[in-house]
């Protein structure tokens, strides 16, 4: 119904036409008082050829509008592989389109080169701040109550510039994925081994199963998750266990500590968002398990929580499809 009303709509002019021309035509076939049967015949042979000419055009046109549904799908990406023009208002519509395509691809670049700028000064950036951090981590060297308390605020403040560089490098239009075969074990000790400070200074226990079991996947943004999961086990565990291990297909990471409210759950991989004990504690950021999450669904790894307020939390990351 709506393709037959646009039919009427676009020869609107020319149905006005015929109109005319058949009122004018009657008029004067009674002025003249000239037969009826040729003044009918005549008017009944138009009215045909009108008809047939609005059923051509409207069957061309839904097969012209069906190819402009199709290019519509593709037309961001594919902008300058336009079906043909049929009239010149679809002449002048190309020319805007590439028009717009043509700006649009400028802008996309002139984003990109900016955006690799923004990824070199931070990359830079991190690397610079680094630097002291190695130092002081050795002038911290021994082994005094003092010292530990230091080196473990000292990783937190390395914790936070690795997240500065993991955040834009996931916001970027390319993530240097390398797919390849990785020892899940090797992935586990070594980010485990970058918070043996924060597990000394709070007294905490590991309990670390081995799982014997290699992955297919980008081991730096394997090693970006569980260090953020690893982390919010230990800075929200006061006392007791943190525990990893396999059960089936997925990795475990759960601990003893004060767990996470249960109105808290569905948003905790929100970006910013803190949560009751991230806000009780001042001690979050929002943006752990936010890169945790979105590092996950790059790597398509299924991640899942389960917390009881005051009971700890178990966080599981589903490698079925990646073990091998």
């Amino acid at each position: 119904m709506k393709n037959i009303k646009e039919t009427f709509r676009r020869n609107r002019s020319a149905i006005l036409l015929y109109l005319l021309i058949n009122a004018f035509q009657l008029t004067v076939f009674w002025l003249y008082d000239v037969m009826k049967e040729p003044m009918l015949y005549a008017s009944t042979v138009s009215l045909c050829l009108l008809t047939v000419i609005l059923t051509a055009d409207y069957f061309v046109e839904k097969k012209h509008r069906a190819e402009r549904i199709r290019t519509a799908d593709s037309i961001v990406k594919d902008w300058k592989s336009l079906p043909e023009a049929h009239s010149l208002a679809e002449e002048d519509y190309h020319a805007i389109i590439e028009s717009l395509g043509s700006r649009m691809d400028q802008i996309m670049t002139e984003y990109n080169l900016q955006e690799q700028d923004q990824l070199d000064y931070y990359t830079a950036w991190v690397h610079q701040i680094k630097t002291p951090i190695a130092v002081m981590k050795l002038k911290l060297a021994g082994d005094s109550p003092e010292n530990r308390l230091l080196l473990a605020e000292l990783l937190r403040i390395e914790q936070y510039v690795d997240m500065v560089l993991q955040y834009i490098r996931l916001g970027s239009q390319t993530n240097d994925l390398v797919i390849r075969e990785c020892s899940l074990d090797e992935v586990i000790r070594e980010s485990v081994r970058k918070f043996a400070p924060l597990f000394v200074e709070k007294r905490l226990r590991l309990d670390y199963t081995p799982t014997e079991k290699t992955v297919i996947t980008d081991r730096k943004w394997l090693t970006c998750i569980l260090e953020q999961l690893i982390s919010n086990a230990v800075k929200y565990t006061p006392t007791g266990t943190v525990s990893i291990g396999m059960d089936g297909g997925r990795l475990i990471i759960s601990d003893t500590g004060i767990g996470i409210a249960t109105e808290d759950l569905p948003r905790i991989f929100e970006r910013g968002y803190t949560g009751l004990n991230g806000r009780i504690g001042q001690k979050s950021s929002g943006l752990g398990l936010y890169l945790a999450k979105k590092a996950a669904d790059m790597l398509s790894i299924p991640i899942s929580v389960e917390s009881k307020a005051g009971k700890g939390s178990r966080f599981m990351l589903d490698l079925t499809l990646m073990v091998n």
